[in-house]
């Protein structure tokens, strides 16, 4: 036995030695350790040294922070029982304020806001930088909320139950110490949790594998263990979905990150619902679950098209039959980009060429009938808030070039009107909108949105940023940025929004277009935009930036390797850039259905073709990149900006990285480290492309 477990040993030492071999740069990936900050800091110092001194940054940073800080913000609501809630930020309360309304006085335009919770001040007497992360409520009062705080901005979260009426904590309840997973109100006494309960309770993405029913008044430990997934899995969630005053206890055990089993906590047991594994449940109205198919499916006779909306019968669901109906059937161009329900109808926002409309869905005699909602046009519409107690929503307006609106409106009566919106931070009737089609390099057309001057030269002299994201099925919509329209269209930038495949423009085909063996496609079509810019005379690659964050950091890290002529300025967001590591670090392998598993040497083959860190090569004149990320990111290790900056900089090419010491996977918790990194990333791009 001991000789094997010596032989054990001196094959782990090996490996690590192999792998150290292979990657000199693994040291960095240790977050906190001395070594790594001491890196970060030298380049920090020499980032900030270099881009705070150019003639732009001053004046960015001023007037980004006076529009994070804006008293002219909207103050976006959620609604729970009789009241509004709303986190807020500004210049008195920096790590934001949460706080409520009567409903009556939000709608009436006179909010008289009570303040709940400090963050500031929770922060000062704890001694820790906390971010608040979200509040679940007791139903259908909300006197309760379970309270989620990060140390930094991480995702892991302490969870600890308020009372809004004495405005205190409540100690020794439900107290959920630190960690990934998420927990919600069955009743007073009751809650269902998904946390770190011990030594292999959480799966290898770094998500909780276990859920259980806790009762007040014992101990965490000896909550009922009602599920347990496999160690595999990239976690299990629960929910519980209201249908009136009938509610429904849901498990959601994803399997990977676009499979799940949805088990119902029925009669003290759990049923796993009969629906295909890629269908996306998302609530239920009427009896009836609402499901999103991802693909086509079979039942009864009849066929449901991928991308249909359906519902099923929940008691009939429950009991093993399907009693289907079908809601909406997208056509090619047309995609479902969000799903809300209110007390008794189905909202859809669907997608049509990359433009917004909303449709109110009522369920009579067994039949779905539809309504539009006659709201404004050419531009995103976004569910801001709708619940389970009326009739009554919120939605939200925006384009390039128009800011946020957002409506009142009622889906009994389909009403609307115009409650607030944001002041122009820019002066919008100087610039234009145009949207245009790339052929990418197999004969797909990709949309794409530009937006410049009226009178902009078509001449290739514009600097021009380029962003995208092309993946997980997340589409890239118009939206209105103060931020970019004073930091780059008013100095003479021309933005350009590319809708690539991997996002969710045109439904999960267009999503899985770009899965796996295919992800090339999803940098074809990048490469394909950019070279149709430069075609139509809008830039030149010696003007031309590109900026992408996440799974879009790992899109700009891959253009710049690939085709380094093509681009002059990459701003790459908390990125992933070593693929060979990826399902390593953090939760990293939850993304394996997107990627692939580069521990298979035939999917290892093809992600290896396009990782960053490893198809850097020398003798090649690469643009000078700026890397931003987060010590405190506990989704994207920061370790993949660290190490890409250190092989650049040993390789001789000279590099911009900027690391915030919090902030999370979102880069930043205080408008003050925002409008820092608006500075920084803008003055970059127009010391590069000016």
């Amino acid at each position: 036995m001991q000789k094997l477990f010596l032989l054990s040993a001196a094959l782990l030492l090996l490996n690590i030695n192999m792998q150290a071999q292979e990657d000199p740069y693994l040291w960095l990936e240790e977050v906190d350790s001395e070594k790594a900050l001491a890196f970060v800091t030298d380049l920090n110092k020499k980032t900030e040294e270099k881009l705070t001194k150019s003639p732009y940054y001053q004046n960015i940073y001023d007037k980004a922070f006076e529009i994070y800080n804006s008293t002219d913000r909207i103050a976006y609501p959620s609604t729970n029982g009789n009241y509004v809630y709303n986190f807020w930020k500004d210049q008195d309360h920096v790590r934001g304020i949460w706080r409520r309304t009567l409903k009556e006085d939000y709608t009436s335009g006179n909010p008289n806001w009570e303040i709940l919770l400090d963050i500031d001040a929770l922060s000062e007497q704890d001694g820790v930088k906390w971010v608040y992360k979200g509040a679940s409520g007791l139903y259908p009062d909300y006197n309760r909320f379970l309270v989620q705080l990060s140390k930094g901005g991480g995702d892991a979260v302490v969870t600890k139950e308020f009372d809004v009426n004495t405005k205190q904590f409540i100690e020794d309840e439900f107290f959920i110490p630190e960690a990934k997973g998420g927990a919600t109100y069955v009743d007073m006494n009751t809650i269902i949790v998904a946390t770190d309960f011990g030594e292999n309770t959480m799966t290898t993405s770094g998500y909780p594998n276990q859920i259980k029913l806790w009762k007040r008044g014992t101990d965490l430990k000896d909550a009922q263990l009602i599920h347990e997934g496999n160690q595999t899995d990239v976690g299990s969630w629960p929910s519980v979905l209201r249908d009136g005053d009938k509610k429904y206890i849901v498990i959601f055990q994803a399997v990977t990150f676009f499979t799940r089993n949805t088990k119902v906590w029925h009669n003290d047991k759990l049923v796993t619902l009969d629906i295909p594994d890629d269908a996306a449940p998302s609530g239920v109205l009427n009896n009836q679950l609402l499901v999103d198919l991802k693909s086509d499916w079979s039942v009864n006779g009849t066929t449901y098209k991928q991308g249909a909306i359906i519902s099923l019968n929940m008691t009939d669901l429950l009991n093993g039959k399907h009693t289907v109906n079908l809601i909406y059937q997208p056509d090619a161009f047309s995609s479902v980009s969000g799903i809300s329900t209110t007390k008794n109808h189905l909202l859809l926002n669907v997608l049509n060429n990359v433009i917004s409309e909303l449709h109110i869905y009522t369920l009579k005699d067994n039949s779905w009938s539809s309504t539009k909602v006659d709201a404004p046009d050419y531009g995103t519409l976004s569910i801001v808030n709708s619940n389970e107690l009326s009739d009554d929503y919120y939605f939200q307006f925006e384009n390039f070039l128009t800011p946020e609106t957002l409506f009142t409106a009622n889906a009994h009566e389909n009403t609307f009107k115009a409650f607030k919106s944001l002041p122009a931070y820019f002066d919008a009737s100087k610039y234009k909108v145009k949207q245009f089609m790339a052929k990418s390099q197999d004969g797909t057309m990709i949309p794409y949105f530009v937006v410049g001057a009226i009178d902009m030269k078509i001449d290739g002299s514009n600097p021009t940023l380029l962003y995208a994201y092309g993946g997980f099925e997340s589409s890239s919509l118009p939206f209105y940025s103060g931020g970019f329209g004073s930091s780059w269209l008013n100095k003479g930038g021309v933005f350009v929004l590319a809708n690539i495949r991997g996002g969710g423009e045109y439904g999960p085909k267009w999503h899985q277009a770009g899965l796996k063996e295919n992800r090339q496609r999803v940098y074809d079509d990048f490469h394909a935009v950019a070279k149709d810019l430069i075609a139509k005379k809008i830039t030149t690659p010696e003007h031309l930036g590109i900026m992408g964050g996440s799974n879009g950091g790992l899109l700009v890290g891959v253009a710049f390797t690939q085709r380094p002529d093509l681009y002059n300025a990459v701003v790459c967001q908390v990125p992933l850039l070593d693929m060979k590591r990826y399902n390593k670090l953090l939760a990293g392998a939850s993304w394996m259905g997107e990627y692939g598993n580069p521990d298979v040497p035939e999917e290892w083959a093809y992600i290896k073709k396009y990782s960053p860190y490893h198809n850097l090569k020398t003798d090649t004149a690469y643009p000078e990149v700026f890397f931003y990320t987060s010590t405190r990111d506990d989704r994207v290790h920061p370790g993949h900006a660290r190490k890409m900056a250190a092989k650049m900089l040993d390789m001789g090419y000279p590099i911009y990285y900027y690391e915030n010491t919090e902030g999370g996977h979102a880069g930043a918790s205080t408008n003050e480290q925002r409008a820092k990194s608006t500075a920084l990333s803008f003055s970059y791009l127009l010391l590069k492309l000016k």
